[in-house]
């Protein structure tokens, strides 16, 4: 489970258990830092540019595997194609403000209209027989509440209002780890994921440890085999553009003889 996998009428697809998380937001919200509690369970002081921008993890959980890539598309916020691109193939979505940050928080309402919309036509596109807006899996994260409240710019009953209720909302400090448990609970719940996946449900292996524990597991019951293990994998890297873009429109290439291919809608 290390990549799409190509089905015999040429369509890109995900392979089973795997999910891609897209994470966006303003910079300086905590981004990297919320995903390196997610992923190494740690948190570094002072602030990095992202570098990375695609990450994956691999896990094992009740003798099945699991496999999690996750997108950092902030860095495609002056290319509004390829960040279509990237929410149109994520399955799951965090998005990250910061309570310092007013304008960081505006800029979360717009991407998550954004998703609902182009997730929305993708299901019409796929199938026009369902109109109702599809339940996309989506977490927002209002960070630095390790801040003093006179630092805070925006309020928790003004974040409620833009967002409603059926929002998954959680107020996080990626410094104090406040909350995060549950933003990784929920992220998971939603996204159709073993809660093991968070953190401190599972041991962190090498993957050296992991391909060996894996390899040993479909011979032997040993003990302590089936418990919930996960490995960072350290050569992922991002699919091309094409080969989203082809997993994107694979389900809608079938046409008619004679009639023109129809455009796939990124822009």
């Amino acid at each position: 489970c290390l990549s799409t996998r190509s089905h015999g009428n040429g369509r890109l697809r995900h392979p089973q258990n795997c999910k891609r998380i897209v994470v966006l937001g303003a910079p300086r919200v905590g981004k990297t830092s919320i995903l390196r509690r997610y992923l190494r369970d740690g948190f570094v002081e002072e602030y990095n540019p992202t570098s990375e921008d695609f990450l994956r993890k691999l896990f094992r959980i009740r003798g099945e595997t699991y496999q999690i890539d996750i997108l950092d598309a902030s860095r495609e916020r002056d290319f509004p194609a390829k960040r279509r691109l990237s929410i149109l193939t994520g399955d799951i979505f965090l998005l990250v403000f910061s309570v310092e940050d007013r304008s960081s928080f505006e800029e979360v309402c717009a991407l998550r209209t954004e998703i609902l919309a182009a997730k929305s036509k993708l299901t019409r596109s796929s199938m026009p027989e369902q109109c109702s807006q599809p339940r996309v899996p989506l977490v927002v994260c209002a960070n630095k509440v390790d801040l003093l409240e006179s630092e805070r710019q925006i309020s928790k009953a003004e974040v409620l209002q833009a967002l409603g209720n059926d929002c998954a909302y959680f107020e996080t400090s990626a410094k104090d780890s406040t909350n995060l448990e549950k933003v990784f609970e929920t992220l998971a719940k939603r996204g159709g994921l073993p809660t093991e996946t968070g953190p401190s449900q599972h041991r962190k292996v090498s993957l050296r440890s992991y391909q060996a524990m894996r390899t040993a597991g479909k011979h032997s019951p040993a003990r302590g085999r089936d418990d919930p293990c996960g490995a960072l994998y350290p050569l992922a890297r991002r699919p091309s553009f094409t080969t989203d873009l082809r997993q994107v429109i694979g389900p809608h290439t079938a046409r008619k003889p004679g009639k023109a291919l129809e455009k796939c809608q990124i822009q």
